[in-house]
């Protein structure tokens, strides 16, 4: 079965760190993460972001959609973590390689953010939930350059 992965990469006016903390901080989670909702359940991301740490996408019920945990992760530079919709009985995405991957690269204060998601040749329709979690990407690393390049 051929792989099928979600693979963007976005250029950001701002230090690494910034950007790290776009991506992990819980005021700026809850802003990208609606971006995933679109039309579903609001939901927002909870983890303490350290090795092997839970990572929750919970519901404004509290209510856990989506699971996983840190499996990579070198601060600042590369965070991997499994991701796993609690809604569905099929597990997927929950091999250790697998999940979202967010891989920063610093030069001349700009950074370069590389996404990779996936596999999502595991799943039953897994093109067509690769090329929607790719739509969604395109919206939301838009949000992610533009909470990293907040002055402040």
């Amino acid at each position: 079965m051929t792989p099928l992965f979600v693979d963007k990469t976005i250029e950001i006016q701002a230090p690494a760190s910034k950007v790290w903390d776009a991506l992990t901080e819980r005021a700026n989670t809850d802003v990208w993460a609606e971006e995933f909702s679109s039309g579903g359940p609001r939901f927002h991301i909870e983890s303490d972001w350290t090795m092997g740490s839970r990572v929750e996408w919970k519901g404004d019920d509290g209510a856990v959609l989506v699971e996983g945990n840190v499996t990579a992760l070198i601060p600042l530079k590369f965070l991997r973590y499994t991701v796993g919709d609690t809604r569905s009985h099929e597990k997927v995405l929950m091999n250790e390689k697998d999940g979202i991957t967010y891989e920063l690269a610093e030069h001349d204060g700009k950074t370069t953010l590389h996404l990779l998601q996936g596999d999502f040749s595991a799943m039953k329709d897994g093109e067509k939930y690769c090329r929607l979690t790719d739509e969604t990407w395109e919206r939301v690393l838009p949000v992610i350059q533009k909470l990293a390049e907040k002055k402040g």
